[in-house]
């Protein structure tokens, strides 16, 4: 875990070596001045040498600025060296997330990824920032304390060896009883991220089925198990400082104590009763901040296991071994092939699947909802691999495919597409970086999409809010057909693309299609028949297995589920009309 996380410190090494050097000349400065404090006590006005008192003081002044200066330099280059890691690695696995499979994304879940890479990488980066600082600075304040003490007066110093075990164990058995409660809020987080995004991106039908109450009470649930379990953390945690105020107390009485029996005796000078207390302070006050660092640590180990498992998670899906960049066709073959999305041959969602389609054909897809329409067609640009058989390309099985090769060649417009905020130009360029003006326009006429366009006042640069909301239904699902049309595949597909575009613009779809892409394989998964009814062939599926193969005329004759979906559809229009 620390070999990958130390990975992302890359470029700011210099300001993470910088950081703890300062530091420990700052603590070498402050360790000192105390010692200079009791010459001048012992040496300078018990004997009333003011030049010595003086130039001393000089010297005392000239150490405290330089402590100071040591102590900005080393809060700068850490925050410097803090931010740069945490920017590292959240690149690292915003990296590490793009070359995730869907099924690698399901694994995480979208608001567990979200909270890993904010709340979690701010926990590092802090905690980052103290282990370069402050866990540089307690070891060493805490060396140098007290070898300067045992310096002093041996005797006396034997008390600090007698309080550290004490403390430091008391610390060790907080921080153990914490660590488990604070794994357990960082999941909490996932479902409090989770319940915030549905709530965002559903707001208008909250409001239409009026159920913000509802929405308030489970984000209430949440956020109230989220204070509870950090609350009881904090209860743990809370018993530092009262554990290190006790034992700084309990150290000043045994010194003060001791210390003046031993001036009354001629065995220590007021000097160096002055500099024990004074290192007393510097140690307690290093054990303390050490508590900090362990509090710190405890909420940040379980962020930084958390990150881990992203940056440790390979994807199920890589380039083939042939790394073949060329698909010859759009002919498409499925050998009995089986998918699960668990990859559990007890839970199959696609049932020994075959069927070949020539290159140029039309192919349409219908079942009833939960027949595994979508997981069929995802198999072919490997956005899932099948659990078992193959499945063909070009002559070719899709897992022996340079990756990018193969989905450039397959182009997909999914059931729950996105737009991203910019402009429309912007968007259809996803298709194709360097389409020019006429290629867009031309994808933008197939997809009925030119139309509607040129009708906002700034036509193509017309800017598109995030996940297309300043657009309509039917005109967001024709620019993701545009979008996808600028890629020239060798096979398209439409994962009921058309459900929110009429009739009559579904119509003219088809017709351009057939007409301007004659020799693109086309795959078109639709609700209405109408949709479908001009395919080459249509695919009937029913509980992922293909129940018939056929033209539209031949499967009314011969498949009951084709036929009675038909006469259901056409009841329907006869009663609009």
């Amino acid at each position: 875990m620390l070999k990958k996380l130390a990975s992302c410190i890359g470029e700011y090494k210099r300001p993470s070596i910088l950081a703890p050097l300062f530091v420990m000349l700052e603590c070498v400065l402050e360790v000192l001045i105390p010692w200079l404090m009791s010459y001048i006590i012992d040496h300078g006005i018990e004997k009333g040498d003011i030049r010595l008192v003086v130039a001393i003081g000089i010297l005392l002044t000239f150490l405290v600025v330089l402590s100071m200066f040591c102590g900005a330099m080393s809060g700068r280059y850490a925050a410097i060296a803090s931010a740069g890691f945490a920017k590292n690695l959240r690149k690292k696995m915003f990296h590490s997330v793009q070359d995730f499979s869907f099924s690698n994304i399901d694994k995480f879940s979208t608001p567990g990824l979200v909270t890993r890479l904010t709340t979690d990488v701010a926990n590092l980066q802090n905690s980052y920032q103290m282990v370069i600082r402050i866990a540089f600075r307690c070891p060493a304040m805490l060396i140098f304390s007290l070898s300067m003490a045992f310096f002093v007066n041996s005797r006396v110093a034997l008390i600090f060896l007698a309080i550290i075990p004490v403390l430091g164990g008391g610390l060790i058995l907080i921080a153990t009883k914490a660590h488990p409660i604070f794994e357990k809020v960082f999941k909490t987080y996932d479902r409090l991220n989770r319940v915030v995004r549905e709530n965002l991106r559903g707001m208008r039908v909250v409001k239409a089925f009026v159920r913000e109450a509802f929405e308030e009470e489970k984000f209430k649930t949440v956020s109230k198990e989220i204070y509870d379990k950090f609350s009881s953390a904090e209860r743990l945690l809370s018993f530092n400082a009262p554990l290190m105020q006790s034992c700084m107390y309990i150290c000043m009485l045994l010194i003060a104590w001791f210390g003046s029996k031993l001036i009354v005796a001629g065995d220590m000078t007021q000097g160096n009763l002055v500099s024990l207390i004074s290192y007393t302070n510097q140690i307690l006050m290093s054990l303390m901040s050490f508590s900090m660092i362990f509090v710190t640590l405890t909420i940040s180990k379980a962020s930084a296991e958390r990150i881990t498992e992203v940056l440790s998670e390979v994807s199920d899906l890589s380039d083939g071994k042939e790394n073949i960049c060329e698909v010859k066709d759009g002919s498409i073959e499925f050998k009995d092939v089986s998918f699960s999305y668990n990859k559990s041959k007890n839970s199959l969602c696609l049932k020994n699947i075959s069927f070949s389609i020539n290159s140029g054909e039309t192919i349409g897809i219908i079942g009833a909802t939960g027949s595994a329409k979508s997981s069929l067609v995802q198999l072919i640009p490997r956005l899932y691999d099948a659990c078992s058989g193959t499945v063909l390309l070009g002559g070719r099985d899709v897992k022996e495919y340079n990756l990018k090769a193969l989905r450039d060649n397959v182009s997909m417009v999914l059931q729950k597409n996105e737009l991203f905020s910019g402009t429309i130009a912007e968007n259809l360029r996803w298709g194709k970086e360097d389409a020019t003006e006429e290629e867009m326009i031309h994808a933008c006429q197939l997809a009925q999409a030119d139309d509607f366009i040129n009708s906002f006042p700034d036509k193509y640069n017309t800017h598109i809010e995030q996940g297309g909301k300043n657009v309509s239904g039917g005109q967001k699902q024709r620019l993701c057909i545009a979008r996808a049309l600028l890629k020239n595949p060798k096979v398209l597909i439409l994962d009921d693309s058309t459900s929110a575009v009429d009739t009559q613009t579904d119509s003219l779809i088809r017709s351009s299609f057939a007409k301007e892409i004659p020799n693109i394989t086309k795959i078109i998964i639709a609700q209405r028949i109408s949709s479908i009814q001009h395919a080459d062939r249509i695919i009937v599926m029913e509980n992922g297995e293909i129940s018939a193969f056929a033209p539209h005329e031949e499967l009314l004759e011969t498949n009951r589920i084709y036929r009675e979906i038909y006469e259901s559809q056409q009841r329907e229009v006869i009663g609009n009309e």
